[in-house]
Order: structure tokens, then sequence, then C-alpha cells
């Protein structure tokens, strides 16, 4: 007698029905359940299809893997277009089948259609299946720096909580000398440099005009998503932005999440951090930091993590200088096409 013939696969968009099966299939690789996670994602998708690319292997017997990606542009300091490669899992009962090739292939594919030509993620080191498979997928080693830093419950770090010395009259209100050795400005922390406050959607066209004045390129409607992102999710919502005389002069763009390229430890990730080129030097990106960490730390968040382009030696500078190190995490890419 021949075998019967395996069940035909079908590659199709990832629907709300398949959330069960998506978070069943990461629970049994992952050791525990990211729920939470993937319902954020499937619901990002939903929200907003043009940003994210998310697939699903069936057969008759159902879900078979799936593959979630969204599209980057700019966020870590780069220039252009990018997919992000978030998640990928196969059934255990389904392995040694070639799925997770053919949902990498169709990834590929929609990333082609919409004049994508990278595609990056990121691992650690010695979670050497996922490195296997990076491997064999075509993927190389990025030219990021993945940096990370402990929250340690937000408790004061010197390097990141000691206010940086300014002008007399350049402080919140032009009333204070925060480098001062007289009065109590010993009780002084980094985050009394400016007036943090919470990002809203109110705050989208100055954190725009910024942006566009350090890279030179208008990303307002990017930038919009990012924000809206955010904002309709507060388990997630932890950007923050910076006033100095009554006008926002920094922003840091930052999301909590369990989950994103497989983690499974609660991580902050930095998407993106600005100051007005006009506000240099005043305190206002140690401000932003001091105030990120305190509030990661009231919500259990253990790590901070971002990358930084090789060439922007100047945020990496500040990034070690307020307690960040090299990750045990490394970016990789992939061209497309």
């Amino acid at each position: 007698m021949q075998a019967a013939p395996a069940p035909a696969i079908v590659i199709r968009a990832l629907a709300r029905d398949d959330l069960d099966a998506v978070v069943a299939i990461d629970a049994a690789i992952e050791g525990r359940s990211r729920r939470a996670y993937f319902e954020r994602r499937l619901a990002a998708a939903l929200r907003d299809p043009a940003a994210h690319a998310q697939f699903a292997a069936c057969d008759d017997k159902g879900l078979l893997g799936h593959i979630e990606a969204r599209v980057t542009e700019g966020e870590f300091g780069r220039s252009g277009r990018d997919l992000r490669l978030e998640a990928l899992g196969v059934r255990a009962d389904a392995q040694g089948r070639g799925i997770g090739k053919q949902l990498f292939g169709v990834l590929s594919q929609w990333a082609a259609r919409h004049g994508i030509t990278e595609l990056r993620t990121q691992a650690a080191w010695n979670n050497h299946r996922m490195m296997g498979w990076l491997d064999n997928a075509g993927f190389v080693l990025a030219p990021n720096h993945v940096v990370d830093c402990a929250v340690r419950g937000g408790e004061y770090v010197q390097e990141r909580d000691d206010p940086v010395s300014m002008p007399v009259g350049e402080g919140p209100g032009k009333e204070i000398n925060f480098g001062g050795k007289e009065g109590n400005d010993f009780e002084r922390l980094a985050r009394d440099n400016a007036d943090i406050r919470p990002m809203s959607a109110a705050d989208l066209a100055d954190i725009a005009r910024i942006d566009r004045g350090i890279t030179g390129r208008d990303r307002h409607g990017y930038i919009g998503g990012l924000l809206a992102e955010t904002l309709a999710d507060s388990a997630i919502r932890v950007s923050l932005t910076a006033r100095l005389d009554d006008v926002i002069v920094g922003f840091v763009m930052a999301r909590a999440d369990l989950g994103d390229f497989g983690r499974t430890e609660p991580v902050a990730v930095i998407d993106t951090i600005g100051v007005d080129p006009g506000y240099g030097h005043r305190g206002v990106g140690h401000a932003l930091l001091s105030q990120l960490f305190l509030n990661l730390g009231a919500l259990r968040i253990e790590r901070v993590e971002t990358q930084v382009a090789p060439r922007d030696l100047a945020l990496l500078g500040f990034l070690y200088d307020v307690g960040f190190t090299p990750s045990q995490r490394l970016a990789f890419a992939r061209r497309i096409g």
C-alpha cells in the first residue's frame, strides 16, 4: 500500500481566529505563554495592515506555523524602510517539513512587493537553535550595536540620575542652576532638569519637528503611526517628552513589551530618542532617561535595550555614559531580492 500524500500546505494572512493556535505553538517552544504579546501584535496588524506582515501556514488539520514582522522606518537610527522579523514558530509535529522556509519565502515576497530590500532581527548569541535557522535563512551579522541596561527597580544610578551642570537661569522656569553646590542641590536629580511628561497625541507635531531637525527627513507619518500604536495600548505606554521654556525640546519613544524577538523577560525597547539641537548639552537626554528608568522600575521591567547605528558615536557614547553596556543579543540582517 502506498502512503497517503501529505496534506497540502496553504500560506495565508494570519487571522484573529488563529490566536489560540499561535499562542500554543509559541508556548511549546518558549516554555511559557506570551498570549498578551501576540494579542497586541495581531491587534496592531489589524489596525494598520500596511505596516505589518503576518502569515500562517495551514493544512486540513489546522495551523502548522506562523511568522510575524513589521515595517520600520528609521528606528534605531537607521534610514529607509526595513522589515523587522518579530516572531516565528512551527508546531512540534510539523517541524522538519520546510514550513519555516515556506513562511519566510512568503514574507520575503511580501517585502519585495512593498519595496523593502532588507529584513532585520535579533537573537541571543547562545540561542543555538535560532542561530542555526538564521544562518540557513541567509542572515548575516548587522553592524548595529545592541546595548542594554538593567533597570534595577529604577534605583538611583549616579551616571544617569545626577543632574547635568547647566548655566544659571537655564533650568525649567529659568530659575535654577543645577550645577551649583549651594542650597539643597544634592536633592536634585537629572529628571529635574526638564519638565518630563508622558507622550500624548497632541505632541506629534513637535516630535516630528525635532526628528526632522536631527535626521533631515520628514517622518511625520511614520512617527504618527508609532505614537498611535503605543497610545492604543496602555500596557506599553512609556514614551516621554521633555519641555524647557514651555516648549517640547526632547522625546524618547519606548515600548515595554514581552515577546519581541523571542524575549521572555520584561524588557523595554527604546526605538528612538531625540533632543532639539538648539537645546543640546542642557541635560535633556539625561532627564528623559532618568524618568524613563524610574517609570519602568515601577512597572517591574527588568531591562532596557536599544540599537545604535555604527556611525552614531555621539549617541553610543551618551548611552555608555548613562550605564548601558554591550548586550548579549546580536543584530542580524538579510538582503531581499
